[in-house]
């Protein structure tokens, strides 16, 4: 008899995360047997979970913070978003028992988008990106991979943006907030990965006004679903699409490694998730 597949959230702390309810939907939607569990790991003990994974009882897990980094520096094979960024989400291991990883934000970041406005990359030409965290890599790795011709990071630190424009090479610069309003005029798409505008954090102040007509604007920030960002494009008349899609399709690669079938993203799982954080939809 063989045992029932389990995967997992992993990280320090485990306890917020939503992603059991997305794998658990999917597990009951294709009626499939298998769990997904929040396992909480100290990160003193990191090392030593990732690189002995294979007696975890794990088919695979997502990886959260702070462990991105020995979770791919544990594995014996990267994509190559995962290689790109020295950090993996979602592990699994292979038919020969090596360990896996993949980084699918920068992918769940496109496939949200994608979906919420097919039309947001017809033209490629100047990209902003607010913020040079984590998630500033992953969705800075995925708009040069779509064939932007160009990636303007904007930072608080113009040092820390620097570093990520030289790890992407000669497509992507650095910039302080003073020289958003130049950047503005001539970008196709502008996107906040900073927490600024998140419920409990301080707003995110900018002035949209030299933003070009036809711009498109995302937030990866989801609480509120419609951040101060998102309302004021609309308003100006700018599409837009929320962070919260990012979450559920940056699950997906995983969900389809550890239990073979590949989910959907629909209105009925974004509808248990708005629900599940006290979000108003």
């Amino acid at each position: 008899m063989s045992k029932v597949p389990r995967a997992a959230i992993t990280g320090w702390p485990v306890a917020h995360s939503r992603s059991p309810a997305i794998h658990g939907y999917w597990l009951k939607t294709h009626g499939l047997e298998g769990s997904y569990e929040r396992v909480a790991v100290e990160p003193e003990k990191a090392a030593g979970f990732y690189n002995n994974f294979a007696q975890s009882g794990l088919i695979g897990c997502n990886v959260t913070v702070p462990h991105k980094e020995v979770a791919a520096s544990a594995c014996d094979w990267l994509d190559p978003a995962a290689r790109a960024m020295g950090a993996a989400n979602t592990l699994w291991l292979d038919q020969d028992g090596r360990l896996c990883g993949a980084n699918t934000d920068g992918l769940g970041f496109v496939a949200n988008l994608d979906q919420g406005f097919p039309q947001w990359d017809k033209q490629k030409g100047s990209a902003v990106v607010l913020g040079a965290g984590g998630a500033s890599r992953a969705i800075v790795w995925s708009l040069l991979d779509r064939g932007f011709e160009a990636v303007h990071i904007v930072n608080r630190t113009l040092e820390k943006a620097e570093r990520l424009a030289t790890e992407f090479g000669p497509k992507t610069s650095a910039h302080t907030f003073d020289k958003l309003a130049d950047l503005l005029g001539a970008a196709c798409v502008l996107v906040n990965t900073t927490s600024l505008g998140m419920s409990g954090k301080d707003p995110l102040l900018i002035d949209l006004s030299p933003l070009s007509e036809g711009a498109f604007v995302t937030d990866i920030v989801y609480a509120p679903l419609e951040t101060d960002l998102l309302r004021q494009a609309r308003e100006r008349g700018h599409p837009t699409v929320d962070g919260l899609g990012m979450l559920l399709h940056q699950a997906v690669p995983g969900f389809e490694k550890w239990f073979g079938v590949r989910p959907v993203v629909d209105e009925v799982l974004r509808d248990l998730v708005v629900a599940d954080l006290g979000l108003a939809s």
